[in-house]
């Protein structure tokens, strides 16, 4: 049994330690906004934050989030920060399939956090672990400008 801290509520996990946080969000606590892509940190669909840093959730045990804070795609929006990326996710109507998504959004979120004003070349870095099958790459460079510009 772990406790791990999602959108800030302490919530209890009955899973081995060496589960993936993926598979203890989806399949025990029910959060199924987090996607399962490859299962080997190379799509980026399972991207949530852990202490604000964007990881791979599909290969980071439980044990190595316990007593940190994890924030997933249906909590992202309880900042300034989440909320400014998914209007201008809207706005530039970035999904198309959809499936890759919240995994891009918390990726450009964890970006602006940390760079408020990113240039094309900081999106690509930041953003290039995020694969998206349907090419919306042009798309979520501008929403990724136009969030920027809704910060500032």
């Amino acid at each position: 049994m772990a406790t791990l801290n999602v959108n800030g509520k302490d919530l209890a996990v009955d899973a081995d330690p060496s589960t993936p946080v993926l598979w203890a969000l989806r399949d025990t606590l029910g959060m199924t906004g987090t996607k399962f892509g490859c299962g080997a940190a190379l799509c980026g669909a399972c991207t949530v934050h852990l202490d604000g840093q964007p990881i791979r959730s599909c290969v980071t045990p439980v044990s190595a989030a316990a007593g940190k804070k994890i924030t997933t795609i249906e909590g992202v929006a309880a900042d300034r920060v989440g909320q400014a990326v998914q209007a201008a996710w809207v706005k530039h109507d970035v999904a198309q399939c959809g499936y890759c998504q919240s995994g891009q959004i918390m990726s450009a979120a964890a970006l602006l956090k940390a760079k408020r004003r990113p240039s094309d070349a900081d999106i690509d870095a930041a953003m290039a672990g995020n694969i998206c099958r349907c090419g919306t790459y042009a798309r979520v460079r501008a929403a990724i400008h136009e969030a920027a510009r809704t910060l500032a």
